[in-house]
């Protein structure tokens, strides 16, 4: 917590001393310091919770190497989470087809921060400040079946896990304590009607936060640099499906969130299809399909960020959406059929 004390109320003779306290402003206890730092989190810090059956975490940091699932071994200063989990399948759907999630993230998640106490001459004000996350990121993971449509018009999210970390920024003799969450989820978008069985390994970098300027107030920080290849591309019938495992964070300074983002790698799968036919029953069909990666990255600054001492958010200020997409792979096919009327398709 960051507080200030406002009165003593009283003292007892083993030593306790009871005071009432009111919320202090950061820069009230920096001043006209300047300050700017970015901590790598310690993996085996962070409290992780499993959601689902089966999620296993690993990590690694320098100087005592761990091995993930299957011997892989892990960069240093990374935390490796492996989940696989059915996915709602699309009504009619035979059993063949039912849909399911599996691969792992890797992530090495930072968090910066920094401050100029330089103001406006008057102390009222910082003169610049940061409070961000950013880091590196992997994940290769594949999505099977036919997943069902959304839900209620919003596509299906399934949280696999929740992490927290708690990373100490020293400011001479004041510790900044910044308060890291993610919350680690798969989400599906279909249309019910395409059956995949895709597989993508995506690797990449990512960096978001809030920077004020006496001059500007508080704008924020969205970028994600990330590229990603095809491993399996398999799509049957004709239809649109988009699956993400994304990570969802909050940053903050003393308890009080200050960035929200969200960032999901996804994997979408586009298909298309013709047919047609005459009465002496020749026909023709066509298909294609394209296979895109992607990375979506939507967040806001809220307004707890008044605790660096800068004016008041009258409302949250977006981090603006970010989406980035490639193309992994493509094919089509044809295909001419011949038989008698009975055999007839049109279409």
């Amino acid at each position: 917590m960051l507080a200030e004390v406002t009165q003593v109320v009283g003292a007892t003779g083993d030593g306790d001393t009871t005071v009432d306290t009111e919320p202090a402003k950061l820069n009230s206890v920096l001043g006209e310091s300047k300050a700017k730092g970015t901590v790598p989190v310690d993996p085996s810090a962070m409290e992780v919770e499993p959601l689902l059956k089966g999620v296993k975490v690993s990590w690694a940091k320098t100087g005592d190497l761990h091995f993930g699932p299957e011997g892989a071994k892990l960069p240093l200063g990374s935390l490796r989470i492996d989940v696989g989990a059915a996915v709602a399948t699309a009504e009619g759907a035979p059993a063949s087809a039912a849909a399911s999630v599996e691969g792992f993230v890797q992530l090495a998640p930072e968090v910066a921060f920094s401050y100029d106490g330089s103001g406006d001459g008057t102390g009222a004000s910082p003169g610049g400040a940061f409070l961000g996350l950013s880091g590196d990121w992997a994940s290769k993971w594949s999505l099977k079946g036919r997943a069902a449509g959304s839900t209620n018009g919003q596509p299906i999210r399934i949280p696999f896990a929740e992490l927290h970390s708690d990373p100490v920024i020293q400011v001479g003799p004041i510790p900044v304590v910044v308060n890291l969450d993610l919350t680690c989820y798969i989400q599906v978008n279909a249309d019910g009607r395409v059956t995949v069985d895709v597989e993508q390994d995506i690797k990449g970098d990512f960096r978001v936060g809030g920077t004020f300027s006496w001059a500007k107030g508080w704008t924020p920080v969205s970028e994600s640099e990330m590229t990603g290849e095809p491993l399996k591309a398999t799509v049957t019938a004709a239809g649109d499906v988009k699956a993400a495992l994304g990570a969802e964070a909050t940053v903050g300074l003393y308890g009080t969130v200050g960035v929200t983002a969200d960032l999901a790698p996804y994997v979408r799968a586009h298909a298309e299809a013709s047919a047609e036919g005459s009465s002496d029953g020749t026909g023709s069909a066509a298909g294609s399909y394209a296979l895109y990666g992607g990375v979506d990255l939507t967040g806001s600054l809220q307004l707890q960020l008044t605790i660096f001492g800068t004016p008041i958010f009258q409302k949250k200020i977006p981090l603006g959406a970010l989406n980035r997409e490639w193309l992994l792979t493509e094919g089509k096919g044809e295909a001419t059929t011949t038989g008698p009327p009975s055999t007839r398709a049109t279409r």
